[in-house]
């Protein structure tokens, strides 16, 4: 099924070529349901790449999914055309009064700075308080998910003595949970960042629960036992190139990074990467899509209940339908 995207969006040819459906508002309007309302927080330099990324793995659900980009205004983006902000993203002025059945933020270059010295800091958190109130079940991917586990738990995160970037594997402590579902015992997915959380402070919080780990890379998945919450570390969305890209680009910099782990066939960066993640990142996606977002969300989107329990049926006729 579609994901509904604004008609001249970039990423739109880059997801037919791939056969990706992806429906336009034009013929969105012609069906009878309400779709899924998704808003991303896209923080990263790299707009259209991000956009395109979790487009591909937003698009494999049993239903309508309607598509908002989110921007701080804070922060002047200076990788992207100013046209392209104005065309396809809205800020939290725009949109305060609106509900979302999901939200997704993203990652960000960052996490070398203290939380309170980025400087769209105060607009974040705005935003995320505001999801509270506004948004049925949030997606954090890697600093996205470091910053709202410290705003919202107070979790710090901690520098690394290096970078940590490559492909690593992780085993699931919650086989049973509707977030793992369809995975193999162990499953691969990308990291690329200079921080981290202590597995032990997440197990300090009993309102929080530790879904995946590394033994390499560190604590994976973290939700809230109301499910409204998702924290994810890795980067599960990243495409074949992005971490060598990344490697090239620190390389060319005169940082001297290490070649990612488990990622070059032999650790030889002159070879082309082998995906051995994407099935694994579609399916975490598709996951929360269905379980935590499509069959808990109310069908009268703005009557969405910050203190709701969260629940995690096994069907959708445990619910209404949109």
């Amino acid at each position: 099924m579609p994901i509904r995207i604004p008609d001249s969006l970039p990423a739109r040819t880059t997801l037919e070529k791939e056969n990706i459906f992806v429906m336009t508002q034009y013929r969105a309007l012609h069906q009878d349901i309400r779709p899924l309302k998704l808003l991303i927080l896209n923080l990263m330099p790299t707009k259209i790449v991000t956009e395109t990324q979790l487009l591909r793995k937003l698009s494999n659900t049993p239903l309508q999914v309607e598509i908002e980009l989110l921007r701080t205004v804070s922060h002047d983006a200076r990788n992207i055309d100013s046209d392209h902000l104005e065309s396809f993203y809205v800020s939290l002025v725009d949109i305060r009064d609106r509900f979302y059945d999901g939200m997704i933020i993203t990652g960000a270059p960052v996490e070398n700075l203290d939380f309170t010295d980025v400087d769209y800091w105060p607009e974040l958190c705005e935003i995320m308080a505001w999801s509270k109130t506004h948004v049925h079940s949030t997606f954090h991917i890697c600093w996205g998910a470091q910053a709202g586990l410290y705003y919202h738990y107070g979790i710090q995160k901690y520098a690394l003595p290096k970078k940590l970037s490559g492909i690593y594997s992780h085993r699931i402590l919650k086989p049973n949970s509707p977030f793992f579902r369809g995975f193999d015992d162990c499953f691969n997915a990308p990291h690329s960042r200079y921080t981290a959380v202590r597995q032990d402070d997440i197990e300090k919080l009993p309102d929080l629960e530790l879904l995946a780990v590394s033994d390499e890379a560190g604590v994976f998945a973290v939700k809230n036992h109301r499910s409204r919450q998702f924290f994810v570390f890795g980067h599960p969305e990243y495409d074949r190139d992005t971490l060598a890209l990344e490697y090239r680009r620190d390389a060319g910099e005169g940082l001297k990074p290490d070649v990612p782990a488990h990622y070059f066939p032999d650790d030889d960066p002159t070879r082309a990467p082998v995906v051995t993640w994407r099935a694994a990142a579609q399916l975490m996606y598709t996951n929360w899509l269905n379980y935590y977002v499509y069959q808990t969300t109310p069908y009268a989107i703005n009557t969405i209940n910050p203190e709701m329990a969260g629940e995690e049926p096994d069907d959708a006729s445990e619910r209404g339908g949109l």
